[in-house]
């Protein structure tokens, strides 16, 4: 009997990077030397007690534990709606403008189930988030991607996209503060993209998870005027409250548009559970004093982490937001995927290779912060033995070669 083939959509769609390699990681850990995971961006820090108390209340409450609202309860669109306001200056209507979503990865799928016709093209950034690609080779998308400059910073090149052929473009993706590389965007350059967007009649979404992280000034692409038109925003609680495996997030934006959203995600899901929203409600209320204190842990260790890569012999921008540092590897490194994979093997420390992000990021690599002081110490100590080992070796070997 002939196994029953899979669905034309898959087959230009890999298995998610980290799936495969964590697997390769998990067995090289042992007792005697733990693996060091400086690869994932899944913050290791607590939620803010108040939204721990939060769930339990709520899930002592009988009456609480059946199907939802599919657009969420007031309470919480309300909280989100405040969170803009306070955070962004930007007034978002919590009744009709505000859909949330388990996890703003879902969303990415959601919004382009509702807007993307197969054959549309769909401009992806090159470094950028994979699942931005994934969804939309699913979706039936053309991907086109746009690059992300080093030498603008990692900014975009606004005037070579005017250059070219945007006709058929329905949604640009764009993520600021950007993963991989930590570049926040000014305001002046999400004007730019929003005037793109309504040129040439696409629909631009920001994904922003990272706003709170590192970042002094935070932006919502919602507060550039006529956004509304043209825009959607993403954004969770994972990253910035720490709550990445409560999987709770929203997107934001135009009426019309969120209930094109909802008419996907009303036939994916049964809503979120009552708990959780209750939790969130009360996460999103968390004060300046609770991110500062965060923003501190991070600082400590996005130093730490910048050691290993003085150690490595690396180039980085001192200026990052997020989660992670984005770094080039030293130019006498060939392969970097290799390199990458002789540190692990050789350590026990996993750093991410840049290339999973796209073609720019093939000479570059990425530590997450999401990691203690602790282990990141440890994660360059023994990386500094590995190298004196290595030359050492190296040292032998040409000595006998003589």
């Amino acid at each position: 009997m002939t196994m029953i083939e899979t669905a034309d959509r898959i087959k230009s769609v890999e298995e998610y990077y980290f799936s495969r390699k964590l697997a390769e990681v998990r067995s090289l850990d042992t007792p005697e030397l733990r693996v060091i995971n400086l690869g994932i961006g899944s913050p290791d820090l607590m939620p803010s007690q108040n939204a721990i108390d939060g769930l339990i209340a709520s899930a002592k409450e009988p009456s609480n534990h059946g199907y939802q609202n599919y657009k969420g309860i007031p309470q919480l669109r309300q909280a989100i709606s405040d969170f803009y306001k306070k955070v962004y200056q930007t007034a978002i209507n919590s009744e009709n403008e505000i859909l949330p979503l388990m996890g703003s990865k879902e969303g990415i799928m959601h919004i382009c189930m509702a807007f993307v016709n197969e054959g549309d093209e769909v401009l992806i950034p090159d470094p950028g988030y994979p699942t931005y690609a994934s969804v939309a080779k699913l979706t039936g998308a053309k991907i086109v991607t746009y690059e992300m400059k080093e030498e603008l910073n990692w900014g975009i090149d606004v005037a070579a996209l005017r250059k070219k052929d945007l006709s058929k473009v329905k949604i640009m993706w764009v993520n600021f503060p950007h993963m991989p590389t930590g570049r926040v965007a000014s305001k002046n350059e999400l004007k730019e993209l929003v005037a793109l967007a309504r040129e040439n009649n696409f629909l631009i979404v920001n994904d922003n998870p990272y706003s709170l992280i590192l970042n002094d000034n935070p932006l919502s692409i919602l507060s550039i005027e006529g956004a509304g038109d043209v825009a959607l925003e993403l954004n969770s609680l994972s990253k910035s409250h720490n709550m990445a495996g409560w999987r709770i997030g929203w997107v934001a934006g135009n009426k019309e548009y969120i209930d094109a959203v909802l008419r996907v995600k009303s036939n994916m899901d049964s809503g979120m559970f009552l708990g959780l929203q209750h939790a969130a409600v009360e996460a999103l209320k968390n004060g300046d004093d609770w991110f500062q204190k965060q923003n501190s842990i991070y600082s400590k260790r996005q130093q730490a982490a910048c050691r290993i890569l003085d150690e490595l012999g690396c180039k980085y921008s001192q200026k990052q937001s997020g989660l992670f540092v984005w770094a080039k590897a030293p130019d006498e490194i060939i392969d970097v995927e290799k390199w990458i994979d002789e540190i692990l093997h050789g350590t026990k420390v996993f750093i991410t290779p840049g290339f999973i992000f796209g073609e720019t990021g093939r000479r570059f690599i990425r530590i997450s912060l999401c990691a203690t002081e602790e282990k990141l110490n440890e994660a360059h100590k023994r990386i500094k033995n590995f190298l004196a080992s290595s030359m050492v070796s190296n040292l032998n070997t040409l000595y006998k070669k003589l």
